[in-house]
């Protein structure tokens, strides 16, 4: 039997297939139809200090090989959250990692600090695509020097391990893998949404009510897999987490070969609610069937 675990830093899993964060909201939307216990590890929806309803619809917009939206991170409060359906998660047994966003550095550290005394939490997801309002509303990942000023207020706030969620909108993200690793982020998930537009030419309008969105799916897979390939070499003993476009076992291990130790599937839940036990139960016949005992033995074992 191959063994398919991994580490993420401080993380151990039972396999690489993570959820990615909003893809299955608190996991209780997908209970009926499939079973997210074999995920390796579990992103919630990001959190924010007090309850959001997002933005006005239209919220999502399908684009060839994707999709953009612009959901403006909908969710209960991390005190809701805590109280109310962090239990709830808990019977899933599996490690639960807790994304969190906010507008300031101060609210990012309010909702760390929170999650830092409950019960579960196996690790925090620093969600850097958030609006900076502090700064203009660009995204703190755009700047290495804000990264660090946000990872090193985050982590005076808990000891859970940290992992920082990159935007690919800063272009050459080595410095903000560099920077965000230097103030206390263990891990470092690749990538984010890339922004995008999508244009209704019947009403010259923009489909999303918010105008510019993040592209996800299958069309930004190369993107993810160069970047994940990149900070690999330059950081190659940083933990990655691939994501972006993930929809079968053959994505998931592109991401392992180019030097992510895991992945995160997020846009294909909505074709394919199985799609974590899919791609679980693909890689580990694919290692079965090629004699590999471990699978971490794969990561980063791409040859030119």
């Amino acid at each position: 039997m191959s063994n398919l675990q991994v580490r993420l830093g401080r993380l151990v899993l039972a396999n690489p297939v993570m959820t990615a964060g909003g893809a299955v909201g608190y996991g209780r939307e997908y209970t009926p139809v499939t079973d997210l216990s074999q995920a390796g590890a579990m992103v919630v929806k990001t959190l924010t200090l007090t309850p959001r309803s997002g933005n006005p619809p239209p919220r999502v917009a399908e684009t060839p090989a994707g999709m953009v939206h612009a959901i403006g991170l909908p969710n209960e409060g991390v005190e809701s959250f805590v109280i109310e359906i962090l239990p709830r998660l808990r019977l899933f047994a599996v490690p639960i990692i807790a994304s969190i966003g906010g507008e300031t550095i101060a609210e990012y550290q309010a909702v760390a600090r929170k999650l830092a005394r409950a019960e579960g939490i196996a690790g925090i997801e620093i969600n850097l695509s958030c609006p900076d309002a502090e700064y203009g509303r660009a995204e703190f990942g755009l700047d290495s020097e804000r990264v660090a000023q946000l990872i090193s207020a985050v982590r005076s706030e808990t000891d859970l391990p940290l992992i920082a969620k990159l935007s690919p909108n800063a272009g050459d993200l080595v410095p903000i893998a560099e920077a965000a690793v230097a103030a206390g982020a263990e891990g470092l998930c690749l990538t984010n949404s890339p922004w995008g537009l999508a244009v209704d030419v019947r009403t010259r309008r923009f489909r999303l009510s918010a105008g510019v969105g993040g592209l996800s799916g299958p069309a930004i897979k190369p993107i993810a897999l160069y970047h994940v390939w990149r900070i690999h070499r330059a950081m190659p003993h940083v933990p990655l987490i691939g994501v972006g476009g993930i929809a079968t076992w053959e994505d998931a291990l592109e991401f392992l070969l180019v030097g992510a130790s895991a992945v995160q599937i997020g846009t294909a839940h909505y074709l394919q609610p199985k799609v974590v036990s899919e791609v679980v139960e693909g890689l580990r016949a694919y290692a079965m069937a090629h004699a590999v005992e471990n699978l971490a033995t794969l990561i980063g074992s791409v040859q030119a």
